[in-house]
């Protein structure tokens, strides 16, 4: 997946506005929301899509879900199904999300996900239920990999969901084996800012986790119990309550957010000189 900002997202932009003038707003650089009828917007959550109808009638209404990357950040992604296909000529399909870094006062990332060929061709259907997982962990990827842009306002960006993150040869989708340590880690800062961001309970046996960190949803379990064994969480039925001791390390999961969105605002500054 490669993102494309500055000087390389203006060239990007102003070709697709020559080939098809203002039509697609992910190949254009413009809101899609206001142009297509009963446009679909929903947070992903551990029990899959809830969804609810812009434009036609409610639907189901969600919890906010926090998505944390491997360099500690606490994301939550909005996105507007359906997929569309281009008509730019390009042989790719597309979906706007909103990706927002919470806990920093309004930092968001809007991007536009295209969908290669070779990608589609993975999927046996565009639905939610199928795509959204992968398309997750590749935006947390390109996240992690420091290549997404964190800003208070701006133009979509186009984010490309390509064969980069999917072995073909196992045909299962690859983003990096996780090591312990990882796994240990990253189940605590996914704990810690559930709790916070939204609090009540957290799933700790959700499959596009595991899919993120290469791993299975036992192996996230058993790493849970650990913690649970150290009085960190309460753990019932896969679903695990932060206690006190875990809670009281807010310095620590808070300094490595900051830290990582140091890293972020570095290499972008150096990026545009």
């Amino acid at each position: 997946m490669t993102i494309v900002w500055g000087k390389q997202k203006d060239k990007w932009n102003e070709a697709d506005k020559r080939e098809q003038g203002e039509t697609s707003a992910a190949e254009g650089g413009q809101s899609v929301s206001a142009g297509i009828s009963g446009a679909l917007k929903y947070l992903p959550s551990e029990e899959g899509p809830g969804m609810s109808v812009e434009g036609g009638a409610a639907g189901t209404s969600v919890s906010k879900h926090v998505y944390v990357t491997l360099t500690g950040l606490p994301l939550t992604m909005e996105f507007e199904w359906p997929f569309r296909r281009s008509t730019a000529g390009a042989d790719f399909w597309f979906l706007h999300a909103t990706v927002r870094l919470e806990g920093a006062q309004g930092l968001q990332a809007p991007v536009a996900v295209n969908m290669s060929a070779t990608v589609r061709e993975v999927f046996s259907s565009l639905e939610p239920k199928e795509t959204q997982g992968p398309i997750i962990n590749a935006v947390r990827k390109e996240v992690d990999r420091r290549q997404l842009e964190f800003v208070r306002s701006g133009k979509l960006v186009p984010l490309q969901f390509s064969s980069r993150h999917y072995d073909f040869k196992r045909k299962q989708w690859a983003f990096g084996k996780a090591t312990e340590e990882t796994v240990r880690a990253f189940l605590e800062r996914k704990i810690y800012w559930q709790t916070k961001l939204v609090g009540g309970d957290v799933w700790v046996g959700d499959d596009i986790e595991a899919q993120y960190l290469q791993t299975t949803t036992d192996h996230l379990a058993q790493v849970a119990n650990q913690m649970a064994g150290e009085g960190l969480v309460k753990l019932e039925r896969r679903w695990a309550t932060a206690l006190p001791a875990l809670m009281a390390r807010a310095e620590e999961f808070e300094a490595a957010m900051q830290a990582a969105v140091g890293e972020l605002e570095k290499k972008h500054a150096f990026e545009r000189g």
